[in-house]
């Protein structure tokens, strides 16, 4: 260690003359190799004692030139400063460090050489122990060529320290250990007079001296930080000065409790100097503007990552041995990327608005950064073993980050919807265009439209994070839900003048279609955004609700002249109304079949309900009574006009299948010959819908059956059927008679028991 520690540092350096020499062969060879250089006319004490001779000559031609100092006491060498550092262009200099290189080369390859001849052998075991010992002791010499000692010796400091101008001059050209050294001296002088004044009152000339010790130490300090900032920018030139740096900053902060120095830690100013270079670095990466490349911050991302892997390949190759392990270079540097590349992407984070950008710049920052194409690059393991990965971020910088990713989601989404809009506007309601089919159901593409831009969405957000998935999704979901009542309100202000043209009917079932499509693709994010999915759904069936509204008053409003003219002296004799009416339940039908289930057989089911009560309402109103056997033709044509209508709704699959008997119940009722057999047709009616009460004595009026004893045997019939039924039997749900209108008088004679009428009626 004392061989090691007592090296002169910089170009120029040999090896020391005392201390302990490695034992055996080794040092044998070293012992030698020294004898021959000792003798050598360009030998380092040939060559000091030349140039400590140049100088006290040169210094003597001065009248105020102090003496050239003599070595200290116990120093092996006399002080390099003033001979081999300021001699850096020295021919002899050259050639002695060439001869040390030339000789050193020489005797390790000697010593490969024996050691592979005594391979070819057939070694004895002690030789084999004494060439590996041999070997250790090689590897342990080239080792040392490439790592800086932890410890070291201080050259001899100047009794006498140059001039305020020659310390600047040597920091301004860079001979920092000589300059290094004539501050200590300076500042050995200084704590000296500062002892003697006894801490009080400072001289002139002293005070003078403190500030030049001040300025010369801050311009070491700016020059130490000038050299690590720039250091791994030219590497090959900064190499040799880092040593004599790190020797500087490690005997500072040795000396960092004694008078005359700068206050703080070098060891701090070195890593704020680390940091600023990276920064430079950083800075250095190129970035275009925006508005001259769309992918301006991918391209800056990639470059950055790569001069980040070059910068830190070059830290550990060439800075890492210019610095004793004490500095842990690489894990500097890498903390210093860390630091670095937080405030940077903070900067680029307020540069980002497009949604692309805010992407890229968060998967680089959670995924890119730490992954094999940056930090876990195969070219700087395994130095990275124990190094964090990880960028340093101020607090909730990324929470930020996702909020403004999720909130242009929204603004995105919410032009993707503005589009939407404009387009069916411009291309369809405007042009009066007839909707496209899909699969034989009237549709506008637009929800698969919306479907793959927010999959897209939430899915890419998932590759960085799951919850910024989530996050999306619920963004997404948000924005959707007011787009209904939007998408809603121009739609009816646009196409308001067709509402009672086909083609009106045509858009209501398209996007009552197309929004219960919409609604189905969402159903994948139920689970991830529960209440916003909910929101939308209540929204999406708040607009299907209106537009089947819409349809179901416009159809009933078509009907109802048709409607309201059954059952009449007309009705018998002619076919128009009806013929109206099923043509018009027909183009219901065809209607429904361009719908999606289950909006087609909800629209059905209502409009079913509503035919049939009209239909069969009209026998209740007493419009007309079929008096001199008409009843039989009525019956007939009910059958008839009952078929056709049955078979209407079942094409459209109502599912109200209970409706279908009523017509021909009734029918049963009204043709029957004999008033007497009206009785034994009465029991399918109960049993059907059991609501059938008062609506008897209208159907028997429209029979022509108005009084007499059996009209009232019929309702007593009636009465008797109703007490047999089970009340737990019937459907709540099917009820059809109960709020039917019935205009004929039931509150008179009609309701008198058989007993009475017998005194009052003959017969």
């Amino acid at each position: 260690m004392a061989d090691r520690g007592s090296q002169v540092f910089g170009d120029g350096q040999s090896p020391s003359s005392n201390g302990t020499e490695a034992g055996g062969m080794f040092g044998t060879i070293r012992k030698s190799f020294r004898q021959v250089i000792e003798k050598s006319p360009i030998s380092p004490k040939n060559l000091v004692g030349k140039l400590k001779t140049d100088a006290n000559t040169s210094d003597s031609a001065r009248p105020d030139a102090p003496p050239s100092p003599s070595p200290s006491t116990g120093s092996t060498l006399s002080s390099p400063l003033r001979g081999l550092s300021r001699s850096r262009t020295d021919p002899n200099i050259a050639a002695f460090s060439d001869i040390m290189q030339k000789k050193g080369a020489f005797i390790r390859r000697s010593l490969r050489m024996s050691k592979n001849k005594s391979k070819e052998k057939s070694p004895r075991p002690e030789s084999v122990t004494e060439e590996c010992e041999l070997a250790k002791a090689v590897a342990a010499e080239e080792e040392a060529e490439e790592e800086l000692e932890e410890t070291y010796t201080l050259p001899e400091i100047p009794t006498t320290p140059l001039s305020v101008m020659q310390i600047n001059k040597l920091i301004e050209m860079e001979v920092l250990e000589e300059a290094h050294l004539n501050l200590l001296a300076l500042r050995l002088e200084f704590q000296q007079e500062w002892k003697s004044c006894g801490g009080g009152d400072s001289t002139v000339e002293f005070a003078k001296k403190e500030k030049d010790l001040n300025l010369l130490y801050g311009e070491l300090r700016n020059k130490i930080n000038t050299i690590v900032r720039d250091s791994n920018s030219l590497p090959s030139r900064n190499k040799g000065l880092l040593v004599h740096v790190a020797r500087i900053i490690q005997e500072e902060d040795r000396r960092s409790q004694e008078a005359g120095g700068l206050p703080g830690s070098w060891m701090e100013a070195w890593k704020e100097a680390v940091c600023e270079g990276v920064k430079a670095k950083v800075k250095n990466v190129h970035l275009e503007q925006s508005e001259h490349n769309a992918s301006w911050l991918s391209v800056h991302l990639g470059l950055l990552g790569s001069a980040i892997v070059q910068d830190l390949e070059n830290v550990k190759r060439d800075l890492s041995g210019s610095y004793p392990p004490s500095f842990s270079v690489f894990s500097t540097y890498v903390s210093s990327y860390n630091s670095v590349i937080g405030q940077h992407v903070k900067t680029l984070e307020q540069q980002a608005t497009e949604l692309k950008d805010l992407y890229a710049l968060l998967d680089w920052i959670i995924h890119r950064y730490q992954s094999e194409k940056i930090m876990g690059s195969i070219s700087l393991q395994p130095n990275m073993k124990n190094e964090s990965a990880e960028i340093t971020l101020e607090e909730n910088f990324l929470l930020q980050l996702r909020e403004k990713y999720c909130s242009r989601v929204k603004v995105d989404l919410r032009a993707c919807l503005d589009r939407v809009i404009r387009s069916e506007s411009d291309e369809v309601w405007a042009n009066r265009m007839r909707p496209a089919t899909d699969e034989n159901y009237l549709d506008s593409q637009f929800h698969m439209d919306l479907w793959t831009n927010i999959k897209g969405r939430v899915r890419n957000s998932q590759t960085i994070d799951p919850e910024l998935g989530q996050q999306v999704a619920a963004s997404s979901l948000s924005e959707l839900k007011d787009f209904p009542k939007r998408f809603e309100s121009e739609f009816r202000s646009h196409c308001s003048a067709l509402k009672h043209e086909p083609l009106w009917t045509d858009y209501q079932i398209t996007y009552i279609n197309s929004f219960t499509a919409l609604q189905e693709h969402m159903e994948e994010y139920q689970s991830m955004s529960p209440l916003q999915m909910e929101g939308l759904k209540r929204e999406v069936k708040w607009l299907i609700t209106r537009l089947l509204q819409d349809m179901e008053d416009q159809f009933k409003e078509d009907v109802k002249p048709f409607l309201r003219r059954m059952m009449t002296r007309k009705w018998l004799t002619n076919d128009d109304d009806f013929k109206k009416l099923e043509s018009r339940t027909a183009r219901l039908g065809d209607h429904c079949s361009v719908m999606r289930p289950p909006h087609a057989q909800e629209l059905a089911s209502r409009l079913h309900f509503h035919v049939v009560k009209e239909y069969i309402g009209q026998l209740m109103k007493g419009n007309y009574s079929c008096k001199n056997r008409k009843h039989e033709a009525a019956a007939k044509k009910i059958q008839q006009q009952w078929v056709q209508l049955v078979n209407l709704f079942e094409d459209m699959n109502s599912p109200h299948e209970w409706l279908h008997p009523v017509g021909h119940d009734l029918s049963n009722v009204i043709k029957q010959k004999n008033k007497a057999d009206i009785k034994n047709h009465l029991q399918p009616l109960v049993e059907h819908y059991p609501d059938f009460r008062k609506n008897l004595v209208a159907l028997l009026h429209f029979r022509g059956l108005m009084r007499g004893r059996e009209h009232q045997s019929i309702l007593q019939k009636l009465s008797e059927l109703k007490r047999n039924v089970n009340p737990a039997e019937i459907n709540k749900h099917q009820v059809l008679f109960s709020d039917m209108l019935v205009s004929v008088n039931t509150d008179c004679l009609s309701n008198l028991p058989f007993s009475c009428l017998s005194f009052l009626l003959p017969s």
